[in-house]
């Protein structure tokens, strides 16, 4: 994407307080990692997503539709994938319970759900289906990604428990 660069530890940091509650969460990882199958069968190319924005997009706990756990404040494609930094809220349970898998590095998975647009291939014995354009209908924190490593590498003012990647905080 442009010229902002890494969403680092400093962005992160800078919003802390901004529209966020005692107790809520915000944390920085990728719903989706560009030319890996997943375990549907699937791979995400980079710009399946297009311009897409965070405004509209939820934040669910394991893709439950009445579980809307936070907010998605930023999502853009890099070469790597689709990055998110969001905030999980502590006013709901389900909230309150993703907050503390994240602090606690018990949960790292991050999905998303969406509206195929463009694919090729796939079908019985012709590969993978290839994801070329996405309608993004949500983002997911999850206990088991379709993808392995569609992970959160940063939780605010909390250690990681795996190691980040080189070009992300």
């Amino acid at each position: 994407m442009s010229g902002d660069g890494a969403l680092g530890a400093s962005r992160l940091r800078s919003k802390r307080t901004e529209g966020g509650n005692e107790g809520d969460v915000r944390f920085a990882g990728y719903a989706a990692i560009f030319d890996r199958v997943d375990r549907g069968g699937d791979v995400v190319r980079a710009g399946a997503f297009g311009g897409v924005r965070a405004a509209g997009v939820p934040l669910l706990w394991q893709h439950g539709p009445g579980q809307v756990i936070g907010a998605i404040e930023r999502l853009e494609e890099d070469a790597r994938g689709l990055r998110v930094i969001g905030r999980v809220s502590a006013r709901t349970a389900a909230g309150r319970e993703a907050a503390a898998g994240l602090k606690a590095g018990a949960l790292d998975g991050l999905s998303f759900g969406y509206r195929v647009r463009e694919a090729r291939g796939g079908g019985a014995g012709l590969g993978p289906r290839e994801l070329l354009a996405l309608e993004l209908v949500e983002v997911s924190l999850v206990t088991h990604p379709m993808q392995d490593r569609a992970r959160v590498h940063k939780v605010e003012g909390f250690t990681p428990t795996r190691a980040p990647s080189s070009n992300f905080a």
